[in-house]
C-alpha cells in the first residue's frame, strides 16, 4: 500500500535507555569527590600564575595553561549566578519536575559549579541569591554527594 509524500502519519515510541558504563575520574576529579564525601569539605584549585581559584577543580588552568597544583578549601555557600528550570520529566533528570539547576559560585572561587537548588519553588529563585550545600546523608564519591543548594 503507497502512501502519499506529506501523508503519512509519523509514529512515536515510548522507550528507556540504561547504558552502565565505569569511567576514571582522575587525580584532580577524585580527590575532589573523595573530600566531598568524607569530610564534607568542597575543595578548588588555585592557579598560582592568574591568581584564579576553579571548583569543579582543574588539573591545568584554562587562562594561562599551567598546572594547578595548589587545592583550597571552599565555602559550601555561594551565589546562584544562573539558573533553569526543567519542567518536564526525563528519565535522566533525578527528582520529580520541576527541577531547578543554577551555576552557583561558591565563596572563594572564580568559577561556578553547576547543581540542583531544592527547598524554594521555581518562581522564588533569583539570580544573586545566596545558596548553601546540603549534602547527602549517604555519600558515595559523586557529585550527587551534594544533594542540593537550598536558600542561605
Amino acid at each position: 500500500m503507497e502512501q502519499e509524500l506529506g501523508k503519512v502519519e509519523p509514529l512515536v515510541y515510548q522507550s528507556q535507555i540504561n547504558v552502565p558504563y565505569d569511567w576514571w575520574a582522575g587525580e584532580t576529579a577524585s580527590r575532589f569527590f573523595l573530600n566531598i564525601r568524607d569530610k564534607k569539605k568542597i575543595l578548588g584549585t588555585r592557579c598560582d600564575k592568574c591568581n584564579k581559584t576553579f571548583v569543579p577543580p582543574r588539573k591545568t588552568c584554562p587562562q594561562c595553561f599551567g598546572e594547578v597544583t595548589t587545592w583550597v578549601e571552599l565555602s559550601a555557600e555561594g551565589e546562584l549566578v544562573t539558573y533553569t528550570v526543567a519542567r518536564r520529566q526525563l528519565a535522566a533528570l533525578p527528582g520529580k519536575a520541576p527541577i531547578v539547576f543554577g551555576l552557583i559560585k561558591l565563596d572563594g572561587a572564580d568559577t561556578a559549579l553547576l547543581h540542583m537548588i531544592d527547598e524554594v519553588e521555581p518562581g522564588k529563585v533569583k539570580i544573586g541569591m545566596r545558596l548553601v550545600a546540603v549534602f547527602s546523608e549517604e555519600r558515595n564519591g559523586g557529585i550527587l554527594d551534594i544533594k542540593f543548594f537550598r536558600p542561605a
